[in-house]
């Protein structure tokens, strides 16, 4: 689905990644894992056309992304719920959701609005709330919910687990699996390496803006010197 190839990206002068080369498979979950400062948010800015690389290309479903818009990814199937959530703040749960999908059919809308509320039982609970009065995983909830309001094929998320109990990462890792059961590919970047024991297909290890590692989550953990160095073991 995805293929990114030579991927390079600068901030000024200070190279922020360099020839990265990475694929998604359709209905597939890749992580991205790696310390901060790795270039992880980076990249998925670059993939939703956030920034400009400096070379390289993001090729999506045969099309080439960086000749779009960033507003046009959307209306090809590309969701980015950003680090750190994120929500409109002074918004209510409900106008958060009907914005995530503005540029849906309305005869649509509904149906994913539904969706969504099932996916998650607590936004339904809290809909006419302002989403800054929910809590930190209330809210990693709203912006995933907003996220798939465009009925997204590929989803990108940046550090779901960011600021979360280890209660509420076991929930976000249970929806994030949904998601991919229900044929979403999910592109996930994640400094918590719990958070991507089980769900991937494929692990890439971003290092210094550079791919050191790619492989199964298994792989990493029988490699000696990833395992100890991104897992702990």
């Amino acid at each position: 689905m995805l293929e990114i190839k030579d991927l390079t990206v600068y901030y000024g002068h200070a190279l922020a990644l360099e020839n990265i080369n990475l694929t998604v498979a359709d209905r597939g979950l890749t992580a991205v894992i790696g310390p901060n400062g790795a270039g992880k948010t980076t990249l998925l800015k670059a993939i939703s056309r956030i920034i400009n690389p400096a070379r390289g290309s993001i090729i999506f479903n045969g099309r080439n992304l960086l000749e779009y818009k960033p507003h046009k990814l959307a209306l090809m199937g590309i969701a980015h719920c950003p680090e750190g959530r994120k929500p409109f703040p002074e918004m209510s749960v409900m106008e958060n959701l009907l914005i995530g999908g503005h540029i849906s059919p309305s005869s649509q809308l509904q149906s994913r609005l539904k969706m969504v509320l099932d996916l998650f039982p607590i936004l339904q609970e809290r809909k006419n709330q302002l989403s800054i009065t929910l809590s930190g995983g209330e809210q990693q909830m709203l912006a995933i919910g907003r996220a798939l309001m465009v009925s997204p094929s590929l989803l990108l998320v940046d550090e779901p687990s960011l600021g979360l109990s280890p209660l509420v990462v076991d929930e976000v890792e249970r929806i994030i699996g949904g998601i991919k059961d229900s044929g979403v590919a999910v592109l996930m970047v994640e400094g918590n390496v719990d958070l991507i024991r089980d769900l991937p297909d494929i692990v890439y290890v971003l290092d210094h803006g550079n791919l050191v590692y790619s492989g199964t989550v298994t792989q990493i953990m029988n490699d000696a010197n990833l395992s100890k160095s991104y897992f702990g073991m």
